[in-house]
């Protein structure tokens, strides 16, 4: 983050603290439709349980998000990120751009940006699992709403939630014809277009066609010794469609078909070579948002399609579900990883910005990838005082992964060099889980739930590497193909009690065993320094279990004006799986901690406090720590020549094992760390006017988050971590109950903060989107 836009960051802070007390979901243009109606706030229901009930009656720490409030965070055409300290405790991001989203839900999450990377935080579309992570950036559209659910969800949601899940449901076919469509147009030449219609096809079928198209124009220029390219990078071309059709044979039996398919073009991540300072916090001078110098290319493009049936039977006390589904994505990313151009043997005016000890440009694809679950499940009817559910789930995933080094040797025409490095890798995984559950109601005011699930995972790996001619024999690797296999299985649990103190304070406590299952990585682009290079290059993390305590307070107050939900948790995470990403070349390796701790607290809250004002909060803290006296991990890559005899890329901050050397990373203990993109605090909160005129409303919408210092990675340096991120957004418009017009501004500050990082070849940084500002346009029919 800039000095300038910290001290605007301190005075927002400042002046919208005086307004607001609490901090939470984000909010929406409709406010009847967030939880906001004239004269206090309205009833909203989630499937947090696989059933529908009052978001104040579950006992799990829950947030729900919806439609209008997801199309205030994306009229700048943002992708799934945008939801990133929007409700509390969590945070996305990704070092690919707009695909590979990386969650982190209570400072649980996984920095691996591997394609078979395993993430604790599990997203669950329409009933249906999404578990690669080209799969888990499908774009946002015609949503019914989102639910963030923190904490473990082993028994109803299974295998890879201990940190918890976001699900997502779209809006599904009606009795009755309707339909929207909305368009913004906004700096960059940016378009946000989004629609749906649907309505009923005879007696017994309904239909639901919708789609979202976001482009953007190129607004970052390369500036090379060789001449400058305007507007070489930025833009993207994304799009998305979705078909359900509803077809009932029979009053009690009813089949939901879904077709889906996503297509994007565009740039990738953009790295910055050295707009970090060794020695220093923050970006420096070199950094500037409108130019990159590089000379290799960087782009992205990822295909998705899915098709699944729904069928639900209701067999009078019960009823059945299927929900069967086929994914299929290709992918591909190519990124300058050194982030500028040239290398330090050139002479000095052909390699930069800052020093590039080595060039370093990645190509990495997904060329096949197929992912079929299958659950069925009996759930009871009925509002007697017991309900239960019970079923069983299978998941079967196929993939390749192929990934190439190239070396760019400064190329003026910014296209790569010659292969030197290339990877397969073939992953096959399968998955069992039988589960169930049941809630006993003791009496008007008590409740109980519990739930118990099996676990069976499997996964075979193959890896093998080639190089070409450019590299002397002696760095050829032949060694054939390399295998592993990993398999465990495991009980995952929950418990629960709820608590009616009166009609408007619910309190619960809940107790949940969740499960990661084991993972395997094998990232060997570059020859790892020992004895048997393709062996050592594959690590395995085994599985990790999680139990998480829990308790909270759901209340509504002020005759219904007031909703605040507080919740305290404390867990242990047992044979934490963390991604070590460091070092001296651009690897990743999997490893095992003994423990991480972790405690905190959620609060979220609504409030109504006149009629036409609806505001709402959100604010979370999260304590994590690494408790493994004996990990280390290599630390930033020891390339440094010109700070001898200190050679470290970076300034360490943790207990030094091994020194650095030339072309020799650190080795550092991390016991004590916190876990990275871990901020102790996360803030959020909107605030909404309306003024009744005509057959409308002029409205007022403004939204905020906040998020405070996080580390990168699992090491601790001066130079790779951020202090705290603030963005904000405006919205002002016209609104009736067929049409909309607004403008609005996204980061309205023009926050500039760094994400993430790079840390084996320089100090490359990585920064969060730019102000975007715009209007737009709806109707409603």
């Amino acid at each position: 983050m800039t000095l300038s836009a910290k001290y605007l960051s301190s005075a927002a802070v400042s002046a919208l603290a005086g307004t607001l007390v609490f901090a939470a979901p984000a909010a929406a243009q409709d406010t009847e439709s967030t939880g906001a109606s004239e004269g206090g706030l309205t009833e909203i229901i989630v499937t947090a349980q696989r059933r529908e009930e009052n978001l104040q009656d579950v006992p799990v720490s829950v947030t729900a998000i919806s439609d209008d409030q997801l199309e205030a965070l994306s009229s700048s055409g943002q992708d799934i990120r945008a939801l990133s300290g929007r409700v509390p405790s969590l945070l996305v991001e990704s070092s690919f751009g707009r695909t590979f989203p990386r969650f982190y839900i209570r400072g649980l999450g996984n920095t691996d940006f591997d394609f078979n990377a395993a993430q604790p935080v599990s997203l669950v579309y329409d009933d249906v699992v999404l578990e690669n992570p080209i799969l888990k950036g499908f774009p946002i559209f015609d949503m019914q709403q989102v639910e963030v659910l923190r904490g473990p969800q082993g028994t109803l949601f299974g295998r890879n939630t201990p940190a918890g899940i976001v699900k997502f449901d779209s809006v599904k076919p009606g009795d009755e014809a309707g339909g929207y469509a909305r368009v913004s147009f906004g700096r960059f030449n940016n378009i946000n277009a989004e629609g749906a219609v649907g309505g009923p096809l005879g007696d017994n079928v309904s239909v639901r066609l919708s789609g979202l198209y976001q482009r953007q124009d190129d607004y970052v220029d390369n500036v090379l010794p060789s001449g400058t390219t305007k507007d070489a990078f930025g833009g993207y071309d994304d799009m998305a469609f979705r078909l359900q059709a509803a077809v009932r044979p029979s009053d009690d039996f009813e089949i939901l078909l879904t077709g889906q398919l996503r297509d994007l073009d565009g740039t990738a991540r953009l790295f910055r070579a050295n707009n970090f300072t060794r020695g220093q916090e923050g970006l420096n001078a070199n950094f500037d948002r409108d130019s990159v110098s590089v000379d290799g290319q960087n782009e992205q493009s990822v295909k998705t399609q899915n098709a699944s049936a729904r069928m639900t039977w209701d067999v009078g006390p019960v009823s059945l579900i299927s929900v069967t589904s086929y994914w299929h994505g290709t992918s591909t990313s190519v990124g300058d990883v050194d982030g500028g151009f040239g290398a330090n043997f050139l002479p000095p005016a052909l390699y930069g910005p800052g020093d590039i000890p080595f060039t370093a440009e990645t190509r990495d694809s997904v060329p096949e990838l197929e992912q079929f679950t299958q659950e069925l499940r009996i759930a009871s009817n009925g509002n007697g005082p017991v309900s239960y559910q019970a079923g069983i789930f299978y998941f079967d995933e196929s993939l390749s992964i192929l990934s190439e080094n190239y070396s760019t040797l400064g190329d003026p025409l910014n296209a790569p060099g010659g292969v030197n490095i290339v990877v397969s890798q073939d992953q096959q995984s399968k998955a069992l889980g039988v589960f169930g559950s049941v809630t006993v109601d003791l009496s008007d005011q008590l409740s109980v739930t519990g739930g118990i699930r099996y676990n069976d995972d499997e996964r075979d790996f193959t890896v093998v590497r080639s190089q070409d001619s450019q590299f002397p024999t002696f760095l050829q690797n032949p060694l054939g193909t390399v295998t592993r296999s990993v398999s465990d299985d495991t009980i995952t649990w929950d418990a629960s009690v709820a608590y009616e103190a009166s009609d408007d304070i619910n309190l619960y406590a809940r107790v949940a065993r969740g499960y990661r299952a084991p993972s395997i990585q094998g990232r060997i682009l570059f020859p790892p320094a020992t004895a048997t290079p393709l062996e050592d290059g594959v690590s395995v993390a085994g599985s990790e279990t999680i139990t998480s305590y829990e308790a909270g307070i759901k209340s509504t107050l002020l005759d219904g004006r007031a909703r605040i939900n507080l919740s305290g948790f404390l867990y242990d995470l047992n044979d934490a799986q963390l991604t070590a990403v460091g070092g001296n070349v651009n690897a990743n390796r999997l490893i095992n901690a003994d423990n991480v701790r972790g405690y905190g607290f959620e609060l979220d809250a609504e409030l109504v406090p006149v009629d036409n004002l609806y505001l709402t909060a959100g604010l979370s803290y999260n304590h994590t720590e690494i408790q493994d006296t004996g990990l280390t991990t290599a630390a930033c890559g020891g390339t440094r020549v010109d700070t001898f005899p200190d050679v470290s890329l970076c300034t360490i901050l943790d207990p030094i094992v091994t020194p650095a050397a030339p072309f020799s990373a650190a080795i550092v203990n991390i016991d004590g760390n916190r876990l990275p993109q871990s901020p102790r605090w996360i803030a959020n909160w909107t605030a909404k006017y309306a003024i009744p005129a005509g057959e409308g409303e002029f409205y007022v919408f403004t939204d905020w988050s906040y998020r405070s210092r996080i580390n990168f990675f699992l090491y601790e340096s001066v130079e790779f971590q951020d202090a705290s991120q603030l963005e904000g957004g405006v919205r002002v418009g016209y609104d009736t109950d067929t049409f909309e017009l607004a403008a609005f501004v996204r980061n309205i500050t023009n926050d500039t903060s760094p994400v993430s990082g790079i840390d084996f070849n320089n100090l490359t940084a990585m920064v969060n989107e730019p102000r975007v500002w715009g209007v737009s346009a709806g109707i409603k029919f």
